[in-house]
């Protein structure tokens, strides 16, 4: 049941299609016309509510493969409500195979779904991602195109195991792959861990940038109540699709539109959610273009501020030792919100009409390994810092939950790579002058200058090291880390070095001081020597003449400003096409 009120009796108002397919003229004409060319009759279209379900499924984004059958059960679904369903194809960035990298594409994805909406003659929206870019990416451009819309998350893939160990992906990727290059595994084993890596459609099994990304959408109030976490093979996913389907018409009909739901209570309960399930820093970028695309402005510091306060407690890979489908046993994304409402601010709205303190009145945790009691969290370490300083006057990042703790607190001299061709030539280099003290430095992989901040963060171990036993150093650069992976990385740091930043004047030997707890990062190089240094700068050479990566270098705004483009964020409406 919905908590919208009961609809009033008396003719129905106007509904957006309306203008195309319940008009006289030519032009009504010719959409009802050319409807009825591909087998639809009248009744089935004019004067219902019309639903697009924006699919990004591809060939190439495999953790979405399974997103066709869902987008058949969700269009089945509108019908049986009432409705008529348009699915519409959109870009689909799987992680994995778009390079650079699909940050660069994230707001490309954006702008086509807010055009996609607004051309089309659309009452309402179920948008279907799921791939780390996909969620803020959609829902970026359904909130400024304004229109009733829902989120269904493509669900993670089913738990890894290799050789009786449970698998992560992207996780135990990075793991072992050290192991592999410090000669631990052999190339059998390696070839082996290939084809057993990942079971099932879907996305990452960790709580990495695509189930942080979801979770924060559930909590929003972008979704149905436990959609982050169902897994994409499970039959709770189909009827997650069905019910989603189902409530796009009940949306509709309630005029219930995402500046309804979206509020800056609902950024800050997300926020929240993101420290206490150790969440991507990937998070911060997104979540602030998303709030910017609200009208409510984010700030790092806002990000800092549950710091401390906001026990982690979901024991989840890469933090801890749990994956996915073990949080949807365990009481799904709705039991783990459940377990942290004293620090959520539960009158919320969200898409089911309800309030977020209302639709968690059913859930229930059923292992406390799995989702902890709040007085007993997987760590005491925080699971985002914020660090400034003068090599980062802007701000950056660091997952503390996720590094070596020794790590934390840090002063080392710098090992400098001008760019990531420059890191791969040199990091196996046996005469690279490297230590486990060091810290190693990447330059040129921020959002101007990667392009588009590519997930270059979590620089390798040097090999060297690695068959020394080595597994964590300080590492710093202007670029992301996946979700899934772990270590001492600092990132995000603003200015980018492409834009003259601090960073772009570090050099070999500089010592540098990381303080966590205080929350600084610092170089500790005189003024004088890095006024000479600044003077000697000059900025890299553009890297696009023409195109999509000419706008986005001409457009990129910083990481501490969600990445988005400077023309994109804000709530200034833009008008309804002319129907003609």
């Amino acid at each position: 049941m919905s908590g919208d009120a009961p609809k009033r009796p008396g003719p129905r108002p106007a509904r957006r299609s309306d203008r195309w397919f319940a008009a006289e003229g030519m032009r009504a004409f010719a959409h009802r016309s050319r409807m009825q060319q591909v087998g639809w009759r009248r009744e089935d279209f004019v004067g219902k509510p019309v639903i697009g379900v924006l699919n990004t499924w591809s060939d190439l984004s495999t953790c979405h493969s399974h997103l066709r059958e869902r987008a058949a059960s969700v269009k089945a679904a509108v019908v049986r409500a009432g409705g008529f369903a348009a699915e519409l194809p959109a870009l689909s960035l799987g992680e994995v195979m778009v390079k650079p990298t699909t940050m660069l594409y994230r707001n490309l994805l954006a702008m086509e779904a807010e055009e996609l909406i607004r051309s089309h003659p659309l009452d309402g929206v179920v948008l279907m991602g799921g791939c780390d870019k996909t969620t803020p990416g959609l829902i970026m451009g359904a909130i400024s195109a304004g229109l009733p819309f829902i989120y269904l998350p493509a669900g993670p893939t089913l738990n890894g195991s290799w050789r009786g160990e449970k698998i992560g992906t992207g996780t135990h990727t990075r793991r072992y792959f050290d192991a592999y290059r410090a000669g631990e595994i052999s190339q059998a084993e390696w070839d082996d861990l290939e084809r057993s890596m990942v079971r099932s459609a879907g996305t990452c099994n960790t709580m990495g940038t695509a189930s942080t990304m979801t979770l924060l959408a559930e909590t929003l109030g972008l979704t149905l109540p436990g959609a982050a976490a169902t897994p994409a093979a499970d039959s709770a996913h189909i009827r997650l699709a069905e019910a989603t389907g189902a409530r796009i018409v009940e949306m509709v009909e309630a005029d219930l539109r995402p500046a309804d739901v979206l509020s800056p209570a609902s950024f800050a309960n997300a926020i929240v959610a993101l420290h206490a399930v150790g969440g991507s820093t990937n998070a911060v970028i997104h979540l602030t273009a998303m709030a910017g695309r609200a009208g409510v402005a984010l700030t790092l510091a806002d990000f800092e501020r549950p710091a401390g306060k906001t026990p982690l407690i979901a024991d989840l890979m890469p933090t801890g030792r749990f994956l996915m489908e073990d949080l949807f046993l365990a009481g799904g994304s709705n039991g783990l919100l459940k377990r942290l409402s004293p620090h959520l601010d539960l009158a919320a709205r969200t898409v089911s009409g309800r309030s977020l303190g209302e639709t968690l009145a059913d859930a229930r945790i059923d292992d406390d390994e799995v989702i902890r009691p709040l007085d007993r969290p997987v760590t005491s370490e925080p699971a985002l810092a914020v660090l400034t300083g003068s090599l980062a006057p802007e701000g950056c990042v660091i997952k503390p939950s996720a590094a070596t703790p020794h790590l934390l607190t840090h002063r080392g001299r710098a090992v400098v790579f001008e760019s990531f061709a420059d890191m791969a030539a040199r990091i196996d280099d046996p005469d690279l002058a490297v230590d486990e003290t060091s810290v190693l430095v990447l330059k040129g992989a921020g959002p101007l200058g990667g392009p588009g901040m590519p997930e270059w963060g979590g620089l390798p171990i040097p090999r060297k090291l690695l068959e020394r036993g080595v597994r964590d150093m300080v590492r710093i650069s202007d670029a992301r880390m996946s979700g899934t992976h772990f270590g001492a990385c600092v990132l995000h740091v603003a200015p980018e070095s492409a834009l003259g930043g601090p960073l772009a004047l570090v050099r070999d030997g500089d010592e540098i001081l990381l303080d966590t707890p205080g929350r600084r990062l610092d170089l500790l190089v005189d003024e004088d020597e890095l006024a000479r240094r600044r003077a000697a700068w000059t900025p890299p050479p553009p890297r696009f003449a023409r195109g999509y990566g000419a706008m986005f270098s001409a457009h990129i705004q910083s990481a501490p400003r969600g990445c988005d483009f400077d023309f994109l964020e804000g709530v200034a409406p833009t008008a309804e096409p002319d129907i003609y």
